[in-house]
């Protein structure tokens, strides 16, 4: 468990009509005390633009916090509004403009990126949407990047994430910048969901992923983290797969949004992020038991892809 002296204050926005599933997921995440993980956890407050507003089908929003409330939050989130095509409640747009101006982090879930592109917290920025409504954003509002083949972004304290269940992956995006990745893993195994996703993982298919494909991959996969700190090459994993590695790649990119060889590096890092956060092993120990051989391996890899050292890691996250 850590212990934090602050509670960090989420403030969820919701709309008349708002879609139920994406209200629901940052209530699962940031308002369930959790004092065995974090103490304290997050202060959630529900914050609604009418009065007695309804989301989904007939589900009634409790509690009597408003969008005053919403302004000096912390975090900010605007889930799916109800209606794309119209203009978003203007007393919602200036809230979320002035919690950011005081220095909110601000994100949004599914369609709520048009609450953040009509507020102008998008401008120049590269944000996504659910790939369904990614084109009416781009045309509404041009000055946003609109990236449609992404989960989730992060620009600054601006976060945008796809539909529906990008909204878990980025809400445990969130937990783990505020309390590190064993949190955010241990979070994600209650929820039973997967711990990560990453950004660039593509929203959705061009073409299907049979079952059987799907299923050799994920064999693959999980007999690679039984492995981690073993030397593993994309042969070998090709070979355990009985394909050629044009084939594992493929299917590594259907499944899992990059090729074999990234995906390693990626699950090796996560490993040892963990062990960081929870062991007192030394870095030599978690280069090793994680596949990157030496320590001068593993700073290499903290370096180019998480931009610190692990030393710097553990001191920040270290339980």
């Amino acid at each position: 468990m850590r212990n934090r002296t602050d509670t960090h204050r989420v403030a969820l926005a919701v709309m008349p009509g708002a879609p139920i599933f994406e209200v629901a997921v940052p209530c699962e995440v940031f308002g369930i005390p959790r004092p065995d993980l974090v103490d304290p956890w997050y202060r959630l407050q529900v914050c609604a633009t009418e009065p007695g507003a309804a989301v989904g089908p007939g589900f009634v929003v409790g509690g009597d916090a408003g969008l005053e409330e919403l302004v000096t939050a912390d975090t900010v989130i605007v889930p799916a509004c109800t209606d794309v095509h119209e203009q978003q409640p203007a007393a919602l747009v200036e809230a979320v403009r002035e919690a950011h101006r005081r220095g909110a982090r601000i994100a949004s879930i599914c369609s709520g990126a048009f609450v953040l592109a009509q507020a102008g917290l998008l401008d120049g920025r590269r944000a996504t949407t659910h790939w369904m409504h990614a084109d009416e954003l781009a045309r509404r509002y041009p000055r946003v990047r609109v990236d449609a083949s992404v989960l989730y972004t992060q620009d600054d304290r601006i976060h945008t994430s796809a539909g529906t269940a990008a909204g878990i992956d980025l809400c445990i995006e969130l937990v783990r910048q505020d309390h590190g990745t064993a949190v955010a893993n241990e979070l994600a195994r209650r929820m039973v969901t997967p711990p990560h996703r990453a950004a660039d993982q593509a929203q959705y298919m061009l073409g299907p992923v049979t079952d059987v494909a799907a299923s050799t991959v994920a064999d693959v996969a999980d007999w690679a983290l039984r492995h981690l700190g073993e030397p593993i090459r994309v042969r070998d994993l090709a070979a355990r797969a009985h394909l050629s590695e044009r084939q594992l790649t493929r299917r590594f990119l259907d499944v899992y949004g990059r090729n074999p060889g990234q995906w390693l590096v990626r699950e090796r890092l996560r490993r040892a992020q963990e062990l960081l956060e929870r062991t007192e092993l030394t870095v030599d120990a978690v280069a090793a038991r994680c596949g990157f051989g030496t320590g001068a391996g593993l700073r290499a890899a903290f370096s180019r892809h998480l931009h610190t050292s692990p030393s710097e890691y553990r001191a920040t996250w270290a339980a």
